[in-house]
C-alpha cells in the first residue's frame, strides 16, 4: 500500500493521507516522496478539486525522514556522490516547491490552496512539508512536539525547512528551532509563529477544509514583490547584528567542531541575500556539504541508528520477557535516590532502603523535589506527583523487599559492605529475584562470591545524576546468566535509558576509557603544558569538559582512592606517573568542586572562577609549548586506544555499544560518532602511524593495539569489519 493516498470528497477537497503501514509513526522514504508527488500532481490536474488537505492516518503527523536512508545517501549517490546528493535534494525541493506554488502562474494568479492538518507530533521533514503548505493547522494536543531536531544528529533541516522558517519568522526568532533543535507543543509553536492554527482534535480536518474552501490568498510572502525578511536582511543594520551574534553563539557553543551548525548558519546568511529559488539551491549545496562530511554519517549512525537498536534490545539474550514489577533499591544516597526516581517515573513499585529512616525519607524527597520542578514548569501535576511518590516505600525494614523481582544495590563502594547486604537481602527475596550491584570500579565476579545465586548476580552501573544521564552500563560477571542480563536490559529500557552490556574487567568500559583522559591531562600539566591549553584543546576537539575540570567535578579524593586501589591490584604493572599532582592537591585540601578548591578556584557559591594560580607555582610552564593538534591527539588517543583494547580483550563485544556508550556516558566528541567511528574517519593506517609517533615520544601507553595494526595492514575499517555487531575474536 502506498504511504500517501488521496480521496476527494463531495466538497471538492482532496484529502491526502500519510499512513506508513507497519510503523507507529510516519517516516518519509524515497518511495514516499514519489507517492506524495503523484498525489499532488493528480490533485492539481483535476478540475473538480478546489483545494488540498495533507494529513496523517495516525495520532501523529510524522517523525521525520528515515535516517537510515540519510545515512546511506552518500553511498548510494553513484560515482560522483556530491552531484548525486545535490540532484536528489533538488528533486525533493521541486516537490515541495510544487506544493508551495500549487499551480500559480508567474504572476501569482490561480493555484489551489493547500493546508496541512497535523493531528500530533511533526518533526523534521514532518514539519518541512507543512511549511511548504499555505496554512498549518495543528490539533490541540499538549503532548505533541513540533520542530526541526536535525541539528542534534549532525545534520540540519535541508529540505527547505531552514530557508522557509527564516523567511517566515526571521533569523533571530528561528534560531532556537534551527540551531538548538528546540521542540514546542502546538500552542507554543503557534505563539512562536511556526504554525498558524491550533484547533480541537475533532475539528482538525473540518477547520482545514473550511479554510481551503474559503478562497484564501495563498501566495507566500517571499514570493511577492517587495518582500522584506522579518528582523532585517544581513545587510540591514538590525539583521547585520543578528548574524554577528548568531555566528558568535554558534562558535561559542560548538567550538567549531560541528560542521552542521556552521553549514546551517552559512545557508541562512547566504540564502537571505537572494531570491527564494536561489536560496533553496544554496541550502541544498550546504546540506550536500554536510552529508559529504564523515562526521554527519558517524553522528547519525551512533546517536540515532545504533542507539535505537540498543534500546530495542540488539544484544538481548533470547529469553522470555523480564519486565520489572517491583524493584528494591538499597541505599538512599544520591545514586539510590536517583534510581528510585526514574523507576517510579516508569511506573515501577519501589522499596527504597536505608539504615536510618531519616536517610530513606531524604532519598524519597529527591523525587518530591523533582516533581515540584516539573509542576513549576507545567510538565507535571499534583496528581502525577502523588502517583509517583505513592510508588516509593522509603523504609529501613529489609523485609519490605519481599516480592521484589529486581534488587539494585547502591550502598557504599566497599566490597565488605556490599557482601553483607547481598547475603541479608538474598535471605529475604524470592529465588527468582535478580540482584544487581551499582558499582563503577569493583569487579562483579568478586562481588558475586557473596551470592548464593551467582548466575543471578549482575552489575548495573548508573551514571550520576541518574535522572539526567542517558547511559547505563550493564556488567556481566563470569557466572552471570542470560536471564539476569535480559532482566537488566528490560529494566533499563523501562526507565527509558540506553543500555550497553560489557564483560567484567577492572573499570569495565566507560571508566576504563575516561581515566586515561584525565591522567593524560594531569601528565601534560606536570610536564609544563599550560593548564589553559590543556582545557581548551579538549573543548576545541569536542569534549564537554577539559580533563582538569572533569577531575574537579568528580572529586580529587575519588581520584586518589581509585589510584591507590588500582596500584594495590596491579602492583608493578601500575603506571603512577599521574599520581603526584593528584595526591598533592588532595593533601592541600583541594578536593575539587565539593570543597570549592581544586584545579580551579571557586567563589563562596561554588561558581568556577578560573584555573588556580598555584598550579603554575609548582609546575613551571615549559618554554616551548606543544601545538594544539598534539595536545588534542594525546587526549583523544588516550581514550580510543583503551576502547580498542577493551574490544580486543572481549570486555566490549560490540563497537556500536562502544561508540554509543562513549558519547552518552562521558561525552566523547559527539561530532566524531564515538571512538571507533573517529578511528574510521582517521583511517586505520594513519591511526596506527600516529600511535607509533606518540608511543615513541610519550610512552608505551600509546602503543598501537594488535587489532588496529592488523586492520591498518589490511586497509580495514571498524564499521566495515565489525559494524554488524561482530565481536573482535569472531572476525
Amino acid at each position: 500500500m502506498a504511504d500517501f493516498t488521496m480521496k476527494t470528497d463531495a466538497d471538492g477537497v482532496a484529502i491526502i493521507t500519510w499512513d506508513v503501514q507497519g510503523k507507529s509513526m510516519n517516516v518519509l522514504s524515497l518511495e514516499g516522496w514519489d507517492d506524495l508527488d503523484a498525489c499532488i500532481d493528480e490533485a492539481l490536474a483535476d478540475d473538480t478539486v478546489k483545494g488540498i488537505v495533507i494529513t496523517s492516518g495516525k495520532d501523529s503527523f510524522a517523525g521525520g525522514m528515515d535516517l537510515n536512508i540519510i545515512a546511506k545517501m552518500k553511498d548510494s549517490a553513484g560515482d560522483n556522490p556530491a552531484q548525486g546528493l545535490m540532484d536528489g535534494l533538488m528533486k525533493s525541493h521541486g516537490i515541495l516547491r510544487k506544493i508551495e506554488r500549487a499551480g500559480m502562474d508567474d504572476k501569482n494568479k490561480g493555484g489551489k490552496p493547500i493546508a496541512a492538518a497535523l493531528p500530533g507530533t511533526a518533526l523534521g521533514i514532518g514539519l518541512e512539508i507543512p511549511l511548504a503548505c499555505h496554512r498549518i493547522f495543528v490539533a490541540d494536543n499538549p503532548k505533541a512536539k513540533i520542530g526541526l531536531p536535525e541539528i542534534k544528529v549532525g545534520i540540519f533541516p535541508g529540505m527547505g525547512g531552514t530557508t522557509r522558517l527564516v523567511r517566515k519568522m526571521g533569523a533571530m526568532a528561528a534560531s532556537p528551532l534551527l540551531l538548538e533543535g528546540k521542540l514546542n507543543d502546538p500552542k507554543k509553536a503557534k505563539s512562536a509563529g511556526v504554525v498558524d492554527e491550533v484547533v480541537a482534535p475533532d475539528q482538525l480536518l473540518a477547520a482545514a477544509k473550511e479554510w481551503v474552501l474559503s478562497e484564501p490568498k495563498i501566495v507566500k510572502p517571499w514570493d511577492e514583490k517587495g518582500y522584506k525578511m522579518p528582523g532585517g536582511d544581513p545587510y540591514h543594520p538590525a539583521g547585520f547584528m543578528t548574524f554577528v551574534g548568531a555566528s558568535a553563539m554558534v562558535n561559542g557553543q560548538t567550538m567549531g567542531v560541528y560542521p552542521a551548525a556552521k553549514a546551517l548558519l552559512s545557508a541562512v546568511y547566504e540564502g537571505a541575500m537572494v531570491p527564494f529559488d536561489t536560496a533553496i539551491k544554496i541550502e541544498a549545496r550546504w546540506f550536500t556539504h554536510v552529508l559529504m562530511n564523515p562526521s554527519s554519517e558517524a553522528m547519525i549512525r551512533s546517536i540515532f541508528i545504533n542507539k535505537e537498536k540498543l534500546e530495542k534490545g540488539a544484544n538481548r539474550p533470547d529469553v522470555p520477557d523480564q519486565t520489572v514489577q517491583k524493584v528494591g533499591v538499597l541505599g538512599a544516597g544520591m545514586m539510590g535516590a536517583g534510581i528510585a526516581l526514574v523507576s517510579a517515573l516508569a511506573g515501577i513499585e519501589v522499596v527504597l532502603i536505608d539504615r536510618e529512616q531519616e536517610a530513606a525519607d531524604k532519598g524519597k524527597s529527591y523525587t518530591s523535589a523533582y516533581m515540584d520542578k516539573g509542576i513549576a514548569r507545567k510538565k507535571a501535576t499534583e496528581e502525577k506527583k502523588a502517583g509517583v511518590l505513592g510508588l516509593i516505600n522509603a523504609t529501613t525494614d529489609l523485609e519490605a523487599l519481599a516480592g521484589c523481582d529486581l534488587i539494585v544495590e547502591a550502598v557504599f563502594e566497599d566490597a565488605g559492605v556490599k557482601a553483607e547486604m547481598t547475603k541479608k537481602v538474598e535471605a529475604i527475596v524470592g529465588e527468582d529475584c535478580i540482584f544487581a550491584t551499582n558499582t563503577s570500579t569493583l569487579p562483579i565476579t568478586e562481588l558475586a562470591k557473596a551470592s548464593v545465586r551467582p548466575e543471578q548476580f549482575i552489575g548495573i552501573h548508573f551514571f550520576s545524576p541518574v535522572d539526567k544521564m542517558l547511559l547505563v552500563e550493564i556488567i556481566r560477571g563470569k557466572e552471570t546468566g542470560d536471564r539476569a542480563v535480559a532482566k537488566s536490559l528490560d529494566f533499563v529500557r523501562q526507565i527509558r535509558k540506553t543500555p550497553i552490556v560489557v564483560n567484567d574487567e577492572r573499570f569495565f568500559y566507560a571508566n576504563r576509557c575516561i581515566l586515561p583522559y584525565v591522567n593524560e591531562g594531569v601528565r601534560m600539566l606536570q610536564e609544563g603544558v599550560a593548564p589553559a591549553m590543556i582545557e581548551n584543546a579538549a573543548k576545541l576537539v569536542g569534549m564537554p569538559l577539559g580533563p582538569l575540570q572533569l577531575t574537579d567535578e568528580t572529586s580529587i579524593d575519588l581520584g586518589v582512592k581509585i589510584a591507590k586501589a588500582t596500584k594495590a591490584a596491579l602492583g608493578e604493572a601500575y603506571d603512577d606517573s599521574a599520581d603526584e599532582l593528584i595526591f598533592w592537591l588532595a593533601n592541600e585540601g583541594r578536593l575539587g568542586r565539593k570543597s570549592n578548591a581544586g584545579f580551579y578556584d571557586y567563589d563562596e557559591k561554588g561558581k568556577r572562577q578560573g584555573l588556580w594560580s598555584g598550579l603554575g607555582e609548582r609546575y613551571t610552564l615549559a618554554d616551548e609549548q606543544p601545538d594544539l593538534t598534539e595536545v588534542q591527539h594525546r587526549l583523544l588517543f588516550a581514550q580510543v586506544l583503551e576502547a580498542v583494547r577493551a574490544f580486543e580483550e572481549g570486555v566490549l563485544t560490540d563497537i556500536r555499544e562502544g561508540d554509543v556508550g562513549a558519547i552518552l556516558g562521558w561525552g566523547f566528541a559527539p561530532w566524531s560518532g564515538g571512538p571507533f567511528s573517529w578511528l574510521d574517519i582517521l583511517g586505520a593506517p594513519y591511526a596506527a602511524e600516529r600511535c607509533d609517533q606518540l608511543a615513541e615520544t610519550f610512552g608505551k601507553r600509546f602503543a598501537c593495539p594488535n587489532l588496529l595494526r592488523e586492520m591498518a595492514e589490511k586497509g580495514q575499517s571498524f564499521y566495515g569489519r565489525f559494524g554488524d555487531g561482530s565481536a573482535a575474536k569472531a572476525a
